[in-house]
Order: structure tokens, then C-alpha cells, then sequence
């Protein structure tokens, strides 16, 4: 069998830069080498560069004639898949998770398809490709908001620290986040519940911003629960919420993040930037119909997530709360 052929190595470039510039000949670099003399020779007259034989610009040119274009260059059944996933509001995570879950092997990594969308974008200058991530940006990079909390209003609250622990490591269901979710038009707002172990959002028009028709709202949402799936709901410190203590008459324990710490209900935070993909600051909700609506929060419910194995929120939570609700009516043994 003969020698299998390797390419040369960033190393070996570095050795045939320096030893053509000690004068030594094609043959004795060759030999120094191990390596073919036509092999040196050839690597010498395709990567040589106006500055003469450059070990890293060598390398780099190399690797460019290697390269065929991204996986989605490639396949274009694979593009139009995701592509066709991204359209629908999932992130590049979501894709590559959910596919791989399909076909049971890894089929292409996130940072592949960011990249695809990103070199697109470059290189037609056409920036409606950002569309297709989550959160529309052309580049990559994170701003901070300010804002503030008027916890003092709050009568009977309970702060985060006093939550039960078995409500912290999202093993449990039954633990909720609230939050309103506003928009620029002024009165108008969207009531949200987010359950910690599923990450099943619900989420209703607002009645008003004032603290007892939201009262009412949430109670109206949770009361049809079991018991066991309405333990806890946690707050940041607006004053819409103010009249949480309502929930006790339900047995829910309520408590309320730390003042300026809106990130320690990091769920709900979550999904309502989820959902401002689709709905965004300012869009009118009086333009919106229940339809759309629907729609736009069964999307959110039916797309995968990593953090539940690549499951939807919608297939945990109906199907933990059907096995609940098989073991609570399922008749005793008889003696």
C-alpha cells in the first residue's frame, strides 16, 4: 500500500520559511522535510505572496482553497428546513436541537447557521436576512436597561429569599412567574404567567394596569389548576401587583424580587422576549385579533427548547399534568 498524502502543516511552513531564507535549496528543505521535493516546491509557488513565502499567510491561503462553503451552502434541503424554522420564530439553537433530536445525530450546530445568516448579510447587503434571528440584529451584542421598583407600596410582601427551595432548581411544577407585558400604545398591556418547570407561558389581555382586575385576572387563570400546580407566584415590585395577598385565598404563596433585580424571575423575562419577536413594543393591540393572538402564544408553547431536552413547553406541561391527574383519580385498592 502506498504512503497516505497529509497536508503540510502550519509547522512545516514555518521550517520552509526559515530555511529558505537560510538559502537552502528545494531539495535539502525536501529533506529536512521528509517531504517530496516537488511537494515543497509546489507549496512554495501556489502560496507566495509579493513578500515572499509568508508561513501564516500560506496556511490561510490553504485553508481557503480548501473550504466548499457553509452546510447550507451545500444542502439545499437542509437550508430550506432551516430556514423554514427560523420563519416560524425559533432561534438557530432551537433548529439544530430539535433536528438532532429527530434524527437522533448531531445534523448542524447553531454557530453554523448564525454564521450563514451573518455571511449572507455580508455579502448581498441585504439586511432583511436578519429577520430570520430571534432578535432581528444584523450584529451580535447585548444593551442594558435601567429601571425602577416602589416596593415600599406593597403591603404583606414576601421577598424571594422566603421562597420555598424546592421552587429554585425547577424540578417541581406548580411555581409560577407573572409579569405585564406593555406596549407604546398607553393602557395597553398583555397579563403573562410562566411556569417555572414546563416554561408553559399563558398569557391574557390585560384588563387594565390596576392592581385588583390584575389580582382577579391571575386568580381566574390558576384557580382551574390542581392544587399542586398553583404552589407559588413570583412578582418583580410593580404596583400592578400590589394586590397579590388575593391569591392566598387559593393557597398560592406570593413573593417579589429584590428592588432592581427584575432578572431573579429570569423565566418570564425570557418569554416575553420570546414573544416581543412577534410582538413587539409597538404594536397595537387593538389591531390584533384573538385569532392572531392565539396563535402567537401556541407558537411560543409548541417551539422546542434546549433546556427541556429539546421538548416543547405544551408536550411537559400537558403531559405531566395528565400523569397528575391519572395517579389522583386512580381508584384505591380495596382490603
Amino acid at each position: 500500500m502506498g504512503q497516505r498524502y497529509q497536508q503540510i502543516t502550519i509547522e512545516e511552513r514555518c521550517e520552509i520559511s526559515r530555511l529558505r531564507c537560510s538559502g537552502h535549496s528545494i531539495r535539502k528543505i525536501a529533506s529536512a522535510l521528509d517531504r517530496s521535493p516537488s511537494t515543497v516546491a509546489r507549496e512554495i509557488k501556489r502560496n507566495y505572496s509579493r513578500k515572499g513565502y509568508q508561513p501564516v499567510y500560506a496556511d490561510q491561503q490553504s485553508r481557503a482553497r480548501r473550504w466548499s462553503g457553509s452546510k447550507l451552502d451545500r444542502d439545499s434541503t437542509l437550508r430550506e428546513t432551516v430556514l423554514l424554522r427560523l420563519a416560524q420564530g425559533w432561534s438557530p439553537e432551537q433548529v439544530a436541537g430539535r433536528l438532532a433530536r429527530e434524527t437522533g445525530m448531531r445534523v448542524i450546530s447553531h454557530e453554523t447557521i448564525y454564521r450563514f445568516i451573518y455571511a449572507q448579510i455580508v455579502r448581498t447587503k441585504n439586511y432583511s436576512w436578519r429577520h430570520y434571528l430571534p432578535r432581528g440584529k444584523s450584529k451580535r451584542g447585548w444593551r442594558g436597561r435601567k429601571g425602577g421598583s416602589p416596593a415600599s407600596f406593597i403591603a404583606h410582601r414576601r421577598p424571594l429569599s422566603e421562597r420555598p427551595d424546592e421552587a429554585n432548581d425547577r424540578q417541581t411544577p406548580g411555581h409560577w412567574e407573572a409579569d405585564l407585558m406593555l406596549f407604546s400604545t398607553y393602557g395597553q398591556a398583555i397579563l403573562t404567567l410562566h411556569e417555572r418547570h414546563s416554561r408553559l407561558l399563558i398569557a391574557v389581555r390585560a384588563p387594565s394596569k390596576a392592581a385588583k382586575p390584575i389580582a382577579k385576572a391571575i386568580t381566574k387563570i390558576l384557580a382551574p389548576l390542581p392544587p399542586s400546580w398553583r404552589q407559588t407566584v413570583t412578582f418583580d415590585n410593580g404596583t400592578e401587583f400590589a394586590r397579590h395577598y388575593h391569591l392566598h385565598k387559593l393557597n398560592i404563596q406570593t413573593f417579589f424580587c429584590d428592588t432592581y433585580s427584575p432578572w431573579q424571575k429570569g423565566g418570564i423575562e425570557n418569554a416575553i422576549g420570546r414573544m416581543r419577536r412577534t410582538l413587539p413594543r409597538k404594536t397595537d393591540l387593538a389591531t390584533l385579533t384573538s385569532e392572531r393572538f392565539i396563535k402567537l402564544v401556541q407558537a411560543y408553547n409548541n417551539t422546542p427548547r434546549k433546556c427541556l431536552d429539546f421538548q416543547t413547553p405544551a408536550e411537559l406541561f400537558w403531559n405531566k399534568l395528565l400523569h397528575f391527574k391519572c395517579e389522583s383519580t386512580f381508584p384505591p385498592t380495596r382490603e
